[in-house]
């Protein structure tokens, strides 16, 4: 294929890359979206949902990393339809962390943006020929999450 066939498709490079980081951010989406159907317990089911986002990130998805290093602020061209695309996942573990039974006055937005973050990084550091697995990362994530009330 010709450098330039691309183009027939994609009318500038910025839309070929909103098309990657879609398709990254509705995979894991997605998984969050049918691990958490399985659980009604609040803490299980963002337990699901962390593990469900880890399992699709770590399992060196193409996509995956379009997720991690691009950043919206840094394809100004793009930025407003990376930045949407992100909210509509995002708004996922909103409402997971919204439903937990935390103390009153608990910071759920800097909960979520910490977890979140967490979950991201793990891309740069997890060793899938350790001891972790994505689920075991996701129950201790969670678990620090109940042991901070």
């Amino acid at each position: 294929m010709q450098p330039g066939s691309l183009y027939y498709h994609f009318a500038a490079k910025e839309d070929l890359l909103v098309a990657v980081y879609e398709r990254g951010v509705e995979e894991i989406r997605a998984a969050v979206v049918e691990a958490i159907h399985r659980e009604t317990d609040p803490w299980a089911r963002i337990e699901a949902a962390c593990a469900a986002h880890l399992e699709t990130l770590l399992r060196r998805s193409p996509y995956a990393q379009v997720l991690i290093s691009v950043l919206p602020k840094n394809v100004p061209t793009a930025m407003d339809r990376l930045n949407a695309v992100r909210a509509e996942h995002e708004k996922v573990f909103k409402e997971l962390v919204a439903a937990l039974p935390l103390p009153v006055g608990t910071d759920r937005k800097t909960l979520r943006l910490m977890l979140l973050g967490a979950l991201n990084w793990s891309r740069l550091w997890f060793d899938p020929a350790g001891r972790e697995t994505p689920k075991s990362l996701a129950r201790k994530f969670v678990k620090l999450l109940k042991e901070a009330q």
